[in-house]
């Protein structure tokens, strides 16, 4: 199993490429089955997570191709090709590696008339309920049977058809399966608290440019005008704003600076407000945006929720962050009940942290040291790099597969600009 161990106390300086967006890019994958027609997706980022869908979708009857990309480039173009569904069935093997495996529900259902998804994996950061995801194919008029660790949904006869689904809490998840099943149901379908993240975005552009029309892009109503079929499309991811302002807090807690290649300053916006309240600079560029600090951080107070709030996929790697800020920050999770499994591995470090149920006091330290650390998580994982770059002395991260789910090459694109980083195989 690989290990990344890192020398701390490097500042890093020098401009670094931000990839694809990981949770956008497997979302735009589904899509293609709902088209017998090639979609070809740009900007791919290289990913566990990535493969692992593209062979899911091989099981379905999706082929896939990579074109004109070399080992050492960032990102990759890819097309897909669901000329007929060889199957609807996805199974345990490979759904079991990751959450996003549950968004192929809503393509297979409408356009295969049925679907047979196993219960989904990923990361074990909390209860991530789908009652959501199957009360809205119930309101278009699915069936859904549960038995052996699997669900099967059932369209009607004639397919799914248009209807008024209110979500109880805007879940990304369940956002993203209602619209790709509403993108073939007959008629008009009506999402009520949608998700507004810019990933959602993202996949009503891609589906737009596929045939849909959507109404309320970026809001949370979205109106989606059934269409009897989709067309292929060419499409690019959009760029990681989760990578992005992962790498800005790497900025910031090794007081170096960088220029985040390709960055969105507009996706990022709540993100770039929590850094410059912590006395981070950020100025937006011509291609990116630009992170430098002088290393003295102020703490802060950070509370998770959806879109356009401060999102809980950032909370692990602020928190690294805001363990050398001066003065005490309060941290509230309200998403995951789970998402604190870093807490210990960073007091091993030397952090100061107490939890209190959803709460996190984090006390600033003036500094460090490091020790040899158990990354439990996507997000976690990348918590620890953070504090393995600033501590006094050598910091190994074990599990680090998890980091390979959502950081394309990160020990290379950190080594770029100055780290003392390198991963290391036990074998």
């Amino acid at each position: 199993m690989d290990r990344i161990i890192i020398e701390g106390g490097k500042r890093l300086s020098g401009r670094l490429p931000i990839s694809g967006a990981k949770n956008a890019a497997l979302t735009l994958l589904p899509c293609a089955l709902l088209t017998e027609e090639p979609v070809t997706l740009r900007n791919l980022p290289r990913l566990a997570d990535v493969d692992s869908f593209g062979h899911l979708l091989n099981q379905l009857g999706a082929s896939t191709t990579i074109e004109g990309s070399r080992p050492e480039d960032f990102g990759r173009v890819m097309t897909l090709k669901a000329g007929r569904l060889t199957s609807t069935v996805a199974p345990y093997d490979i759904v079991r590696k990751m959450r996003a495996s549950i968004v192929v529900l809503g393509p297979l259902l409408a356009r295969g008339g049925e679907a047979t998804v196993s219960l989904p994996g990923g990361c074990a950061i909390g209860n991530r309920p789908i009652d959501f995801h199957l009360k809205a194919f119930e309101t278009l008029g699915a069936t859904i049977e549960m038995a052996n660790g699997y669900i099967r949904a059932i369209a009607p006869d004639g397919g799914l058809k248009g209807a008024l689904i209110t979500l109880p809490f805007p879940s990304v998840g369940a956002t993203e399966n209602s619209l790709m099943a509403a993108a073939l149901a007959t008629g008009e379908t009506i999402i009520e608290n949608a998700a507004r993240e810019p990933e959602i975005v993202d996949l009503c552009g891609l589906l737009v440019e596929m045939g849909s029309e959507i109404e309320g892009i970026g809001s949370d109503r979205l109106v989606i005008h059934g269409k009897p079929r989709l067309y292929g499309a060419t499409y690019k991811v959009m760029p990681d704003r989760i990578e992005a302002g992962s790498y800005a807090c790497a900025a910031a807690i090794t007081g170096g600076e960088l220029e985040l290649e390709g960055a969105s300053a507009e996706d990022m916006h709540v993100i770039i407000t929590a850094l410059r309240d912590a006395g981070v600079l950020v100025e937006p560029t011509k291609t990116g945006i630009k992170v430098s600090s002088d290393g003295k951080l102020r703490p802060l107070t950070l509370s998770t929720a959806p879109h356009p709030a401060f999102p809980t996929d950032m909370q692990a790697q602020f928190m690294a962050m805001l363990t050398l800020a001066d003065g005490a920050s309060v941290l509230t999770e309200t998403i995951f009940e789970n998402r604190y499994m870093h807490v210990p591995e960073l007091t091993r470090m030397g952090a100061d942290i107490a939890v209190s149920g959803r709460t996190a006091i984090v006390r600033g330290v003036p500094k460090l040291s490091g020790a040899p650390v158990m990354a439990t998580d996507l997000r976690a994982s990348m918590s620890l790099i953070l504090a393995g770059l600033a501590a006094d002395g050598e910091t190994q991260v074990n599990r680090v597969y998890h980091l390979d789910r959502g950081y394309e090459r990160l020990e290379e694109k950190l080594g770029a600009v100055g780290a003392q980083i390198e991963r290391v195989s036990d074998g």
